[in-house]
């Protein structure tokens, strides 16, 4: 099974994985060959692509942390609720007890699969930056969590905090939110707010510990010192703070946005690792890229030596080096075989690009 992008998806191709829509309904099922008029559909959800079944691909295993169905499901409550505070309903507490519960089946899903790293590409899936966002913060925070033995009621509040650390942006100007050239001074002032603002809607909207309260207040501050809203660091920030700061900047940097291309998920851990104890922490940081797979199995990339493979495997303890199938040589097919970038003959070789 291998993950294909949407602009590649073509009519015959066998589904690998079932489909969902946007509201979690089962949409296509597993072993389903596309139709022209399938393809419109996934194209029309927004999808960035999907699992297809070919020979290339043939044995490769594809397990996901967290289900399809549980992540489109939260991903439409937390869209509800963004607009429901976006339109200032005051009576937000039955949308927060349901938000909260589909965060307990997240956690709960990420607990029984916690010897599993995090696939990158599932997180990709849906281009609504927005909620999609949200959901991927919440999720790769909780993994964060298990990593670093927290409880299940710990994952519970870290998780409600990681999913609603944005929800202060409803109370900022689109114009400003959507402006692609650089912020002014009071543009940028009125940006920083959302942290405050977020955070004492949902205090005065549901009864929720200080440490959720603590991690959507605090998510931009800085290990070091020097960030917002209140410009402390170190221990002083709370624990889920500095969780959700580190999902936080990881998604945004691998993700495209309208105005900056997305970077290589190699590039995203080499800059939190270079950011260690300026902007993150560090026991943080090294739990972090431990638990993900910036490319996970069934993904094609292109190697520092012209030769295009598909990822087979993934390890803990080498997270950018992964076991690969080569199927191509430049732009000629050859005979598969595998290597494991991790081993020492394939240390000069590195991915260059997801194609």
């Amino acid at each position: 099974m291998r993950f294909v992008p949407i602009s590649c998806v073509r009519e015959g191709m066998v589904l690998g994985e079932n489909l969902y829509s946007n509201d979690g309904e089962l949409m296509l099922v597993r072993g389903k060959i596309l139709t022209q008029k399938n393809v419109k559909s996934i194209v029309r959800l927004m999808y960035a692509g999907i699992y297809i079944e070919d020979e290339i691909s043939a044995g490769i295993p594809i397990v996901h942390i967290v289900s399809d169905q549980v992540r489109a499901k939260t991903l439409k409550q937390i869209r509800n609720l963004f607009i429901q505070c976006e339109k200032g309903s005051e009576n937000i507490q039955d949308s927060l007890k349901n938000t909260k519960y589909q965060i307990d089946n997240i956690v709960d899903e990420i607990y029984e699969n916690k010897n599993i790293l995090v696939n990158m590409m599932d997180l990709k899936t849906f281009d609504d930056y927005t909620y999609n966002h949200s959901v991927n913060v919440a999720i790769l925070s909780i993994a964060l969590g298990v990593s670093l033995e927290m409880n299940k009621q710990e994952l519970s509040d870290l998780g409600f905090s990681a999913l609603l650390h944005d929800i202060g942006k409803v109370f900022i100007s689109k114009d400003i939110l959507n402006k692609s050239s650089p912020l002014t001074e009071a543009e940028y002032e009125e940006i920083k707010s959302h942290s405050l603002l977020g955070c004492n809607h949902i205090r005065k909207g549901y009864i929720v510990s200080e440490e959720a309260l603590n991690g959507i207040l605090e998510h931009h501050e800085k290990y070091g010192g020097g960030g917002y809203p209140c410009n402390i660091k170190g221990e002083q920030i709370s624990r889920a703070g500095r969780i959700i700061a580190t999902a936080d900047v990881y998604d945004a940097l691998t993700t495209e946005r309208p105005y900056r291309k997305a970077i290589l998920p190699s590039d995203a851990v080499e800059y939190m690792m270079a950011s260690i104890m300026i902007q993150f922490d560090p026991v943080i940081v090294n739990a972090f890229v431990r638990k993900i797979a910036p490319y996970p199995a069934g993904t094609c990339v292109e190697l520092s030596n012209g030769l295009t493979a598909i990822v087979t495997e993934n390890c803990e303890d080498a997270c950018l080096r992964p076991k690969v199938r080569v199927f191509k040589d430049g732009n000629e097919k050859v005979e598969p075989y595998e290597i494991d970038l991790a081993e020492w003959d394939f240390l000069n070789i590195v991915i260059t690009k997801i194609v």
